[in-house]
């Protein structure tokens, strides 16, 4: 077992359920939400019952849609001592909303989610990291609707995200937003994704534990971890329909991921987002 590093790590949790994946989003109707088996409450109490049982805390980004089908999970959230935040009410991309709608959709899940808690939700994360060059408007209109951060930039080139050139750490915008971009390591002068995802699916462990340690180490910052309850789920009613890419990266070693999960904990000390950059 490797000790401890002195550098606090953030875990963050996207509560989000298998059908509402952005991969899905063109073989899975909206309207049939509530019609499909929903596993995100069984998954995410897992999750609250794994890190209880590491002793972890994290930061639980929230939609607003699975907050009012599931208040007693929003309830256990808060209890157990975990941050709530924001994803979003109905995980709809910010590249395919109007800023009007963007608003709405920010401001409904944040007035839900806090009058179902009772506590203050400062922090947003993007659906699918859906903050780009081209709607860097949505900075300001978080910042507007009274979030302190957001943790929606992924600083590496991807096909479906992603502001290669951002800064890999924590910045200021001009709203006066703090923007947490999610964890990356700088090889050969290239970013790649170290922060979780499908990524540490897809690493075999190790390196997903030298990438966190290079940015404790070598870079001296705090690493951002994320992961949604689907990814511990490899029993999860499967997408046929669904394009063969979206399918290898949904599905691949969901089997693993729990296992990992544990291993990770154990590696590293964890935190909430508020508490590690607030």
């Amino acid at each position: 077992m490797l000790k401890k590093h002195i550098i606090k790590n953030a875990m963050t949790v996207d509560v989000e359920d298998y059908f509402q994946v952005s991969a899905f989003e063109n073989c899975i109707l909206r309207a049939d939400w509530d019609d499909l088996p929903h596993r995100v409450e069984l998954n995410t109490n897992r999750i609250l019952d794994l890190f209880e049982t590491h002793e972890v805390k994290s930061t639980f980004f929230v939609l607003g849609w699975v907050a009012e089908r599931y208040p007693a999970l929003v309830k256990r959230i808060v209890a157990q001592g975990h941050e709530l935040a924001s994803h979003g009410y109905g995980h709809q991309r910010a590249t395919m909303q109007s800023p009007a709608e963007f608003r709405e959709d920010i401001s409904k899940a944040k007035k839900i989610l806090e009058e179902m808690s009772g506590v203050q939700v400062t922090g947003y994360r993007a659906p699918s990291y859906s903050i780009s060059k081209h709607n860097l408007w949505a900075q300001d209109e978080l910042f507007a609707a009274g979030y302190l951060y957001s943790s929606s930039v992924y600083p590496v080139k991807h096909d479906l995200y992603g502001i290669p050139d951002a800064p890999r750490f924590a910045y200021r915008c001009e709203s006066g937003l703090l923007e947490i971009p999610v964890t990356t390591v700088k090889l050969f002068n290239k970013n790649f994704p170290a922060g979780g995802g499908g990524f540490f699916r897809l690493y075999p462990y190790p390196l997903s534990r030298w990438n966190i340690q290079q940015v404790n180490k070598k870079d001296q910052e705090s690493a951002i971890f994320y992961f949604h309850p689907w990814e511990i789920d490899p029993e999860q009613p499967r997408q046929s329909e669904a394009s063969l890419k979206s399918r290898f990266r949904h599905y691949l070693n969901l089997h693993k991921t729990e296992n990992r999960l544990k291993h990770l904990l154990k590696d590293f000390q964890w935190g909430r987002m508020d508490e590690i950059f607030l």
